[in-house]
């Protein structure tokens, strides 16, 4: 399809701004492009979220949190980089376009391309998810999503966190979620969010950067469940069986004698599965997958830790200066929904651009992201978009069957 075909429905603003220039990502959202800023040259992304998602009610409140988020947290240079927005129309329409700054290519293009990366790669990798963590936990935001593809890189190790339509408030008195869906991809699912989706606060997003940690390590996914009680047997073999006080406030007494009849896991000897890796490294991988998630380090203290020390900078890890207003998460139908996203853009338009990107840190470090783009984008299966949501729920469904 050509570049002129793919523009046809795209709203007029857009195409006189940008050159479109080839499809780099497709998925049940919409299409993404890279494209270039015929004013200023500047390489882009514009990501459409397509018809599909504003006929139900789920998807088109999703595509409204990611807009509203994309310009709450912009002006971090660990957070994707926010540009422009529109519609297709100013108030009936049935696509919403995104235009982020153009990012060579994810963390998961780089692991599975084989390159050689080295121990600080690893460290300004993790460095810099803990550093944009700290700027959206400070807003009340948990991203509930983190994996290697959702975290985009450039050759020169650059690294920004995207893809916010799973983020969610948490509530200050009790730190857990106020509402709950679909939380993350299993593989980067913190134990607590397996045993029941009622139970969790910011330290889930602080469990998916261990697991990151751990792939970037050893080039493959730590924690490749088959189901959630494959995913939470895999997870004991390694950092062991937690004590019945550390299970009892995360699960239901049916949940917690399944599991007391599992076989008792003693914990891994780390330097077994990462045989490479220093102390320090290890040390940090352990307090970022500690199974309590009131024992697991936060990213305020995770960016002190001794193994990220070269990059660490007390003075340029910014907390945001805004809590995030998640009002318009009462709107409940669609109608509702997509005025809201039409003010939202309107908004953006009337406001004054200003300048509030950051300096970009210089790692003196470089990745062969050519290399990464013969490896494709995360697909759609890797995405657990059906079937139970928590441990319970799958043994339910395992009695049903048995019955």
């Amino acid at each position: 399809m050509s570049s002129k075909s793919k523009e046809a429905a795209v709203p007029p603003e857009i195409t006189k701004k940008y050159k479109f220039n080839r499809e780099i990502g497709k998925g049940a959202y919409g299409v993404v492009w890279a494209a270039t800023n015929v004013e200023t040259g500047a390489e882009v992304a514009i990501k459409k979220v397509g018809a599909r998602n504003f006929q139900e009610g789920i998807l088109a409140k999703r595509a409204l949190r990611e807009l509203k988020l994309l310009r709450h947290l912009h002006g971090h240079d660990n957070i994707t980089q926010f540009l422009d927005c529109d519609i297709n129309g100013e108030k009936i329409f049935n696509e919403l376009y995104l235009v982020e700054g153009l990012m060579e290519a994810d963390l998961n293009q780089i692991i599975k391309s084989g390159q050689g990366l080295t121990n600080q790669h690893y460290q300004y990798f993790v460095y810099q998810i803990l550093r944009g963590l700290k700027w959206m936990h400070s807003a009340d935001i948990v991203h509930r999503d983190l994996k290697p593809g959702n975290l985009l890189v450039n050759a020169d190790c650059e690294l920004k966190i995207c893809d916010f339509g799973l983020a969610r408030s948490v509530s200050g008195a009790t730190g857990q979620f106020v509402n709950t869906e679909y939380v993350a991809t299993r593989y980067y699912r913190a134990p607590e969010v397996v045993l029941s989706p009622k139970h969790y606060s910011k330290s889930l997003d602080i469990w998916s950067v261990g697991c990151i940690q751990g792939e970037l390590m050893i080039g493959k996914v730590l924690f490749r469940g088959e189901d959630y009680i494959d995913q939470l047997q895999r997870v004991f073999s390694v950092i062991g069986t937690p004590p019945d006080s550390a299970l009892t406030p995360l699960c239901t007494s049916r949940v917690l004698k399944h599991l007391r009849s599992w076989p008792h896991y003693s914990k891994m000897d780390l330097t077994r599965l990462f045989p490479k890796a220093e102390p320090d490294a290890l040390n940090l991988f352990s307090r970022l997958l500690e199974f309590s998630p009131v024992e697991r380090i936060t990213a305020e203290q995770a960016l002190k830790h001794p193994y990220l020390a070269s990059f660490h900078q007390p003075d340029d890890e910014p907390s945001h200066p805004k809590l995030f207003d998640y009002s318009f998460e009462s709107a409940q139908s669609i109608e509702d929904i997509m005025k809201i996203i039409a003010a939202e853009v309107k908004q953006f338009k009337d406001e004054a651009k200003g300048g509030n990107n950051r300096l970009r840190r210089q790692s003196h470090m470089n990745i062969d992201h050519k290399q990464a783009q013969n490896v494709p984008r995360y697909e759609d299966a890797d995405v657990i978009l059906e079937g139970p949501n928590d441990l319970e729920e799958e043994l339910n469904i395992r009695d049903m069957k048995i019955q």
